[in-house]
């Protein structure tokens, strides 16, 4: 059962906003020991570790060409269609958003432009395990290839037998990405931070994961080793009217809630009885999932808000910053036009949230835990570094040099101020 608010006074909206804290000493702790040993030990850490968590023994970390061949005959034809629809949809979204340099005179005499490279070596985690998320390759590895990187690896967790799942190798093989490693957890991303003498390390470390992932993304920054972003439990926020199917907010909560016991759902209302309507629905729904004791455990941790209307529902949603939002409305492009906070936005009755997950083609890599208030969803410019340009003539310096000189006397940097002063005087 939901946990249940009824007109929830403004100022405790912050405190229903905070998202669950667990265990964060614990796991830092255990986090760093890992990390320690991936820079020490390497590839003997590494395989230590496949034992200890995957219970596997593995003879090599690097997946090999034949295992990545053989992957296509274990995918059945129509999968390999959706896997292509989906190619298509998320490459024509992410090439559209694709921004050309740019050139801009700022002055006489002085000219300025932004030239955008890829960044040469990039690491995409993949979750493996009861959930593989072969999706996630096609939505780390389509913008990572539009963006023109030189070297990208994946890593994802082996199963008992010492294999990744043939989806996920597949996915890969379909997008020309090879290097991939039988590797998972913090580990992971501990190899890919520092290399080891079988993993190549990497500038930049991209995808989901669960709280020790997450905690080794955030502990590897230290070291200089960039990510995409912070990330916690994956998280729905429903915004509903009395108008709206409950058994269509039902199939919307469970599906965020399947992905795990700590995973976030939310749902806002001006309905009363929908609550009450929707909790039954997903009491009929959870029946039928092979997730069931997974999606029940998140169900009772997540949170129904009845509000005085849709309007204060919006404004308690950008205080929430949800990582994904489905607005459920008759009016849900004008409440659409007041999100401010908000990983990716489903508007309208049929714009599940599995839509984003698979095959509309904006990333399904995004925010979550209140970092949408500030981080946005992945892109190609997630793969890409701008570096600024800029050409100064004689002219130029004339006409903006003293301005410079005045700033850096009045900064006391007069070296500065002599760069411009032994030019003019040229």
């Amino acid at each position: 059962m939901m946990k249940k608010y009824y007109y929830p006074a403004r100022e405790t909206w912050e405190a229903l906003c905070e998202r669950p804290s667990a265990r964060e000493e614990e796991i830092r702790k255990v986090v760093a020991e890992i990390i320690e040993n991936i820079r020490h030990k390497g590839d003997t850490a590494l395989t230590e570790y496949a034992m200890r968590f995957d219970g596997v023994k593995l003879t090599s970390l690097k997946v090999s060409d034949e295992e990545i061949e053989k992957s296509s005959d274990a995918i059945p034809t129509s999968l390999k269609k959706a896997i292509d629809t989906a190619k298509r949809n998320i490459e024509k979204f992410h090439a559209a958003l694709i921004q050309s340099d740019t050139t801009v005179i700022t002055s006489i005499g002085i000219k300025c432009w932004r030239r955008c490279v890829p960044i040469e070596k990039v690491g995409l985690y993949i979750p493996g395990g009861t959930a593989p998320l072969f999706s996630t390759v096609l939505m780390l590895g389509i913008p990572a290839r539009l963006a023109g990187c030189r070297e990208i690896i994946i890593c994802s967790p082996p199963d008992k037998d010492g294999n990744i799942n043939p989806l996920i190798l597949y996915t890969a093989r379909l997008l020309g990405i090879r290097n991939i490693y039988k590797a998972g957890g913090a580990q992971a991303i501990a190899a890919m931070a520092f290399g080891t003498e079988t993993i190549p390390h990497v500038y930049k470390i991209f995808g989901p994961g669960n709280r020790y992932v997450t905690k080794a993304k955030e502990m590897i920054q230290e070291y200089g080793v960039a990510i995409d972003m912070p990330a916690g439990p994956s998280e729905v926020l429903v915004i509903a009217g009395k108008e709206a199917r409950p058994d269509f907010i039902a199939a919307d909560l469970l599906s965020q809630a399947e992905h795990g016991p700590d995973s976030q759902t939310v749902l806002l209302t001006d309905s009363a009885g929908l609550i009450d309507a929707v909790e039954s629905e997903i009491q009929k729904q959870l029946a039928f999932l092979p997730r069931k004791k997974t999606a029940e455990e998140a169900i009772n941790n997540s949170m129904a808000v009845l509000l005085e209307s849709l309007d204060d529902c919006i404004k308690f949603s950008n205080v929430y910053a949800p990582e994904h939002l489905i607005i459920n409305t008759p009016d849900c492009h004008r409440l659409a036009e007041k999100v401010t906070s908000a990983g990716s936005v489903f508007i309208g009755e049929y714009s599940c949230e599995s839509m984003g997950d698979y095959a509309s083609g904006p990333n399904h890599t995004l925010p979550t835990n209140g970092y949408a208030r500030n981080y946005s969803g992945l892109s190609v410019d997630s793969f890409l570094k701008q570096i600024f340009f800029q050409e100064v003539t004689r002219d130029g310096l004339a006409a903006v040099g003293p301005a410079v000189m005045e700033m850096a006397e009045a900064e006391n940097l007069k070296a500065h101020c002599n760069a411009v002063i032994i030019r003019l005087k040229s």
